[in-house]
């Protein structure tokens, strides 16, 4: 499944390796860093660097250690995030974003929620999402 993803994947331009590190975790840490980042203005950004860092890059972004440099790439403060993950500051943030994944009916990733009503689970073509970002804009204009 991972192969096929990598070849999905460079079909479409981009740089993904998932089979040759093997790097798995516990990505708490990580959703936390994503909600200093937010609070910061730089959600986004952080989100880019992480799936970078893992992706293509193949390093960890399970522990302190490894994401401390991630963070500072984006500009963060390293004693600001040191502080917010040793201390578990937005572990009640990362808790209701697995609460409202879970009651929107996510079970794996990638899962993709579009305008709050329409769901996309799993890696797919464009296609579908140009399809399902068409409805959200003809729900929203009808609605």
């Amino acid at each position: 499944m991972d192969h096929k993803m990598e070849q999905m994947a460079a079909a479409e331009g981009l740089e993904y390796h998932l089979t040759d590190a093997g790097l798995t975790g516990n990505t708490l840490d990580a959703h936390q860093l994503v909600h200093l980042a937010a609070s910061h203005g730089r959600e986004d950004e952080m989100i880019e660097r992480l799936y970078k860092a893992y992706f293509t890059e193949q390093r960890s972004i399970f522990d302190l250690d490894s994401l401390l440099p991630l963070a500072t790439d984006q500009g963060l403060d390293t004693g600001n995030v040191r502080e917010a993950l040793e201390n578990g500051r937005y572990v009640d943030d990362v808790r209701r974003d697995l609460n409202e994944a879970r009651s929107l009916g996510v079970t794996g990733v990638p899962f993709f929620v579009i305008d709050g009503r329409y769901g996309i689970s799993g890696a797919q073509v464009t296609d579908v999402f140009s399809r399902a970002l068409t409805m959200a804009a003809e729900s929203s204009r009808s609605g």
